[in-house]
């Protein structure tokens, strides 16, 4: 009898095993030094998404890799982006689930391709914002919004939007004591003064300070917005400043209002607080929150920023956003090249700082549903990039840890929500 019945339990078990089938065969995608193309790499991973294939984002494991489904389809996508991929057997994935278990590790199930918006003037070059540089190279797809959309409710057809290196205090960038003569500066003056008129606002500040609303909008109905460079602190300036005119004379045709500093409203912001505002339009800066001084003292030789470590486990999304085959990332500066701490609001996560002072490079918070990351400077891989330079070839960096830092956050709104606690 006891025979029998063990006889009649294995014939269910292979049963059981023939019904559900073998398990499917997965590849790696490795981020660590044995990668050949990191920044291929996410779009491979993006790709897969769009196709209907599951991905596993492997965080902490092999620099943040990616498990892939073994598909013919796949590998001949890889080979085309020159990504590197891996067989990986079901004993090499059992021993993966059972070290992720064991270290500061998680696996992260991504679900769908997020649909992702560039908030980008139409007359800008592509190679004048990292970010756009970043999805080409990548080939991840995007599409671009402008003022316009923004007010008509173009944001609710997305759910990543990057900020251009704009500047919403409309000030033009403060380029006027060097650019005010200049073809290319006049005529972006004319357009958004264009703009704001056709949308009904008698200023560009007014204008901006519109947009920057319907962004903070989308954000609180659970959008995930990321900015570099000057549409870091300008964003928050023109949110503290909203019905306080901070524009000098020489752009807006008035003064701003007496006492403008003591009027803005800290309570407002994403990021900051405390900040002071520098109202001298020949000034190329906007307030004191910004870095650019400091690194600029250090030089290109010495200028690094050191990443967090975060709990895979219990604090998944830093730990996405600062994923990458090194822990010290090469600097580089921008407008807004990174935020004075004694400015950064409490509850802020800090996901990289220059060690050693008091500043923040990379940063990321909550604002109802949703998220926002701000990143300073302008082009991870020219350190000090000027209004003309050539553009940056990213065939020439596909291993750049900075780069990776910007592709981290096209990724992580695909990755499947975990229930909250109640």
């Amino acid at each position: 009898m006891r025979c029998r019945g063990r006889s009649v339990g294995l014939l269910a078990a292979l049963l059981t095993l023939l019904a559900v089938g073998p398990a499917a065969a997965k590849m790696l995608v490795p981020m660590d030094l044995g990668q050949k193309n990191h920044l291929k790499a996410y779009g491979l991973a993006f790709w897969s998404l769009t196709q209907g294939s599951n991905v596993e984002w492997l965080l902490n494991y092999r620099g943040g890799a990616f498990l892939l489904e073994d598909l013919q389809i796949l590998r001949r996508r890889a080979v085309l982006m020159g990504v590197t991929v891996e067989d990986f057997s079901s004993g090499d994935e059992a021993r993966m689930r059972r070290t992720v278990e064991a270290e500061n590790m998680e696996a992260v199930l991504l679900e769908k391709p997020p649909r992702v918006a560039i908030y980008t003037p139409p007359d800008k070059l592509p190679w004048d914002d990292a970010v756009t540089l970043a999805l080409t190279y990548a080939e991840v797809p995007y599409e671009t919004v402008w003022d316009e959309d923004v007010l008509n409710g173009a944001l609710a057809e997305y759910d990543w939007l990057h900020l251009h290196h704009e500047d919403f205090t409309g000030q033009y960038g403060k380029f006027y004591a060097s650019f005010h003569s200049a073809p290319w500066y006049q005529r972006q003056q004319t357009l958004y003064e264009d703009l704001a008129r056709g949308s009904g606002f008698r200023k560009v500040s007014q204008h901006k300070s519109a947009v920057v609303e319907v962004i903070r909008e989308y954000i609180t109905r659970g959008g995930f917005l990321f900015a570099m460079c000057s549409a870091t602190d300008t964003y928050d300036i023109a949110l503290a400043a909203k019905g306080v005119d901070i524009v000098g004379t020489v752009y807006d045709g008035d003064p701003p209002d007496p006492g403008c500093q003591e009027h803005l409203d800290f309570s407002r912001t994403l990021a900051f607080q405390d900040f002071s505002l520098i109202l001298n339009p020949m000034e190329y800066e906007f307030s004191n929150l910004d870095t650019s001084n400091y690194a600029l003292a250090r030089g290109p030789l010495a200028d690094y920023f050191t990443l967090f470590e975060f709990s895979a486990k219990y604090d998944p999304i830093p730990t996405m956003l600062t994923q990458c085959h090194v822990g010290v990332v090469n600097g580089f500066l921008g407008q807004t090249t990174g935020f004075d701490k004694r400015f950064v609001k409490p509850g802020v996560t800090v996901l990289a700082e220059v060690e050693g002072t008091g500043e923040a490079k990379y940063i990321h918070g909550k604002l109802g549903r949703g998220t926002w990351t701000f990143f300073g400077g302008h082009d991870p891989e020219d350190y000090q990039h000027a209004v003309g330079d050539p553009p940056t070839d990213l065939s020439r960096h596909p291993n750049s840890a900075g780069y990776r830092l910007i592709l981290n956050n096209v990724l992580f709104p695909a990755a499947k929500k975990k229930p909250q606690k109640t």
